[in-house]
């Protein structure tokens, strides 16, 4: 067989022995397109005047009406500013205080008590907001703990899920409380990964822990975490629906409402604004989707990792 016979050979040969692998993933494949591809043809109604009655294909194409009544709509603006704001408060946080809190856990020479703090600080990732909210609804209520403690050193109480000065404070903290352990144990695996042969050189150079750490751990890991905040600007555009959804009410619009919510509301609420509804989650999945293809590229050229 000559090597022009042989090349063809070669991809044929691999494909037979691949099949069970192709197989393996028709279904996934069948179920993503069924599920996510087929439904992205209801962007559509984004540019109809959308009527449940007429269907998908009578109600009247009214082109970019949807899109120009958004942009002047003054709750659009609002949601919009407040889920930059948000997401990007959330983003520096949950970079931030994982990074701290992993360089000060690693200089802990108890590894039993390290451990038992890894797990506790993680725990709250695996809890709903469902569940979350009624529980800070309890704590942070004019008669809750917190309140009490305040008034015990003498601080007026605060109503912090209803007063737009500190709603938005207390979605970014509880989100940060709930998030940061498992960015701490992120960050642990990055420093798990750093050569002992460095320490061991700075110390004999005289480098106490604080500089060791300073110089060698922190460096070690500044690619995961270029990595990671290049991933979450991906998602700026998303606040966090599930937590702001079920701890925020009427009061707080004001603050707390983001796109999310908002395209929920005018989707499902009084009147069904199925054409704005939908014109404002093709621009927040637009934007996102820029946003995710630029981070991933940054993360990528950065950070060293190839994340595709």
């Amino acid at each position: 067989m000559n090597d022009t016979a042989l090349r063809r050979a070669r991809p044929r040969g691999r494909f037979r022995a691949e099949i069970p692998l192709y197989l393996m993933l028709l279904l996934p494949v069948v179920l993503t397109f069924i599920y996510s591809y087929l439904p992205m043809a209801g962007v559509l109604i984004s540019f109809k005047k959308y009527l449940p009655a007429k269907g998908f294909f009578a109600s009247k194409w009214v082109g970019w009406k949807n899109f120009e009544t958004l942009f002047t709509m003054p709750t659009f603006t609002r949601a919009l500013l407040n889920t930059l704001i948000i997401a990007i408060w959330k983003i520096a946080l949950n970079v931030l205080v994982p990074v701290v809190f992993t360089l000060m856990l690693n200089e802990v020479a108890s590894l039993h008590y390290k451990k038992v703090v890894q797990t506790v600080v993680y725990l709250p990732h695996f809890i709903s907001w469902v569940m979350l909210a009624g529980i800070f609804s309890k704590l942070l209520s004019g008669s809750g703990i917190v309140n009490k403690a305040l008034g015990a050193v003498g601080i007026e109480p605060i109503i912090f899920l209803g007063d737009n000065k500190w709603f938005k404070f207390t979605l970014i903290f509880t989100d940060v409380w709930k998030e940061f352990g498992y960015g701490t144990i992120v960050y642990l695996a990055a420093v798990a990964g750093v050569n002992v042969d460095l320490y061991e050189a700075a110390e004999v150079d005289g480098a106490g822990h604080w500089k060791q750490m300073l110089h060698v751990t922190l460096p070690a890991i500044v690619p995961t975490i270029i990595l990671m905040t290049a991933l979450a600007i991906g998602n700026i555009m998303s606040a966090g629906f599930d937590q702001v959804f079920n701890m925020y009410n009427e009061v707080v619009y004001e603050s707390g409402d983001i796109l999310d919510t908002l395209v929920y509301r005018m989707g499902f609420g009084a009147g069904g604004q199925f054409g704005l509804s939908t014109a404002a989650g093709l621009f927040k999945s637009v934007i996102s989707c820029t946003l995710v293809i630029v981070s991933y590229r940054v993360a990528y050229k950065t950070s060293g990792y190839r994340v595709f």
